[in-house]
């Protein structure tokens, strides 16, 4: 079973990536990675907030905007990860330390000044860029279309400023995604990775405060990036990647079969370590081993919307179905028996 694939223009020997995360901020954690079977390293996120200025300028953001804050107290630097000198020194480092493809990440909403530093991840060493769209609506006053506009001059941008390949790594929180990952297509993504976990806070009702709370990501997360690869392959020119809600490899060959190109873990890694990478690749081998898969190439998209058997599960029918399937459940009938009472109903 040949477990190779083409993403971003590297040749990688399997699928399976450690998504962006703190397990790539030092040379021994990359390092890990490598020796545990990472395809490439993808390291944590360059902010915008932090690269617009370093950690200064982290302060006055959040200052300016909350007078409650205490900016002296802001834990920019664990929050925001590394300057953009310091960012860029990392990478280069990581990316002599280690033989695997090395991706940088930036983490941002618009265009602006911090751009500027995707030409010098590039010179650096970079072999691509992975910008994480992480925004979040919360004006009325804001529409939709503006906030994509905002995203899409952002990549652009970026786009414009290198020569690497550039993958985006979304939220699911669009009207119309199909539309959404074209535009990106003609903003010259080379990739769309789905999804983006949002970290969401939580009420303390006793003290009146917010909580702030940090998950793992869990298999139930899952459907949701299935089904968006599942419509997306082959309507769009970038490479298709999957993150969040992958903990084994049944999720790993579902995604595949629904189109994905790359499969990005962290939350299981952090579970069951790096290693679990190796269990992960392994596990997904022998089942299409055990299916008579010769190839990634040959199982990618089989059970996507423009070739699965019966692509309206994808669409308004799967709701349908699973309203009645519950309907059955309750009533103790059959679909056969509900669709001839229906049938015997006078029009």
């Amino acid at each position: 079973m040949d477990l190779s694939t083409t993403y971003l223009g590297l040749r990688l020997p399997h699928p399976f990536i450690a998504g962006a995360s703190p397990l790539s901020a030092t040379l021994d954690g990359a390092r890990r990675l490598e020796n545990a079977g990472s395809a490439a390293i993808i390291l944590p996120s360059l902010f915008e907030e932090g690269a617009a200025g370093g950690d200064h300028a982290v302060r006055s953001f959040y200052s300016d905007h909350d007078q409650d804050t205490n900016a002296a107290a802001l834990p920019a630097a664990a929050a925001l990860g590394l300057s953009p000198r310091a960012y860029v020194a990392h990478l280069g480092k990581v990316k002599k330390a280690v033989r695997v493809p090395v991706i940088g990440s930036m983490n941002g909403t618009s265009a602006g000044d911090w751009v500027k530093h995707a030409p010098a991840l590039e010179r650096e060493g970079a072999d691509a860029l992975e910008i994480n769209l992480y925004t979040f609506a919360a004006e009325p006053w804001d529409p939709g279309q503006a906030a994509e506009l905002r995203m899409l001059e952002l990549v652009r941008a970026i786009r414009g400023s290198v020569r690497i390949p550039v993958a985006v790594k979304l939220s699911p929180f669009y009207t119309s995604l199909p539309h959404f990952a074209r535009e990106l297509e003609y903003a010259g993504a080379d990739a769309i990775i789905l999804f983006n976990r949002f970290y969401q806070a939580d009420i303390d009702p006793e003290k009146l405060e917010l909580r702030r709370t940090l998950d793992l990501s869990s298999s139930s997360e899952f459907l949701l990036r299935l089904r968006s690869l599942a419509v997306l392959y082959g309507k769009v020119r970038p490479a298709l990647g999957v993150t969040g809600g992958v903990h084994d490899a049944l999720h790993a060959v579902k995604a595949i079969l629904a189109g994905a190109t790359v499969v990005q873990v962290v939350s299981a890694l952090l579970e069951n370590g790096v290693d679990f990478l190796n269990v992960l690749r392994q596990d997904t081998e022998a089942w299409f081993e055990q299916h008579h898969y010769e190839s990634l190439d040959a199982a990618r998209g089989r059970m996507s919307l423009l070739r699965a058997p019966d692509p309206k599960s994808y669409e308004r029918m799967n709701y349908i179905y699973n309203l009645d399937s519950w309907y059955g459940l309750i009533t103790g009938t059959s679909a056969a028996e509900r669709q001839g009472v229906a049938a015997r109903k006078p029009s």
